[in-house]
């Protein structure tokens, strides 16, 4: 009896689990639809905000313009002579679009084995990059505009000034920094709800 009981409680749990790491929000554009979906993503966010200092609706910006919320987003495929699958253009991957050198950076300041396709861990990702966008560029971490444009071209690139003959990636950044906007206003009309989620989910 006591055998079946917990052979249904791991079924449960693994369902869960499954559950968690598929979910897709059927509206990208509402962060609180987003997060009343999917409480444990609003609770990773919280989270990861009070560890890096950046507030939630910049990283969901960033993360909405890198992946719309998909969790295994990889590089458009490279091909060879135009017609040969041949990889990938890039290594980036997952919710935050994150490259492997990065991402293996992010790992070892963590001692972490964290999976770019898990999104407690991409949230993560898109907070520690912003916190050290802001140590080593001075970028504010409220700057959805250009902590967009030191994601997209890395820190040394910013600095170099690359994205300035990026006419399309201007727009991108702009689009991010209304997205930010907008996600902010939509959050505060629905952040008591969702704390009191998080706060009393288990009772």
């Amino acid at each position: 009896m006591i055998s079946n009981y917990n052979k249904l409680l791991s079924i449960i749990f693994l369902a869960f689990l499954t559950g968690c790491s598929t979910y897709m929000p059927s509206n990208t554009e509402n962060i609180c639809d987003i997060f009343r979906g999917e409480t444990d993503w609003y609770e990773s966010a919280v989270d990861a905000s009070d560890e890096f200092g950046t507030p939630i609706w910049v990283m969901m910006a960033i993360m909405h313009q890198e992946s719309r919320f998909r969790h295994n987003v990889r590089a458009p495929r490279d091909y060879l002579l135009g017609f040969i699958p041949w990889g990938y253009k890039s290594s980036a991957y997952g919710f935050a679009q994150a490259k492997d050198e990065v991402w293996g950076e992010f790992q070892a300041d963590f001692d972490s084995g964290a999976d770019r396709d898990e999104f407690y861990d991409a949230i993560h990702f898109i907070g520690w990059y912003t916190n050290n966008t802001q140590r080593r560029l001075g970028i504010s971490k409220w700057d959805a505009y250009n902590q967009y444009l030191a994601y997209h071209e890395g820190q040394g690139g910013f600095s170099r000034g690359s994205y300035k003959s990026k006419a399309w990636l201007l727009r991108v950044a702009s689009k991010v920094k209304n997205k930010s906007a907008m996600f902010n206003d939509q959050l505060k009309s629905c952040k008591e709800e969702l704390d009191d989620a998080i706060d009393g989910w288990f009772w």
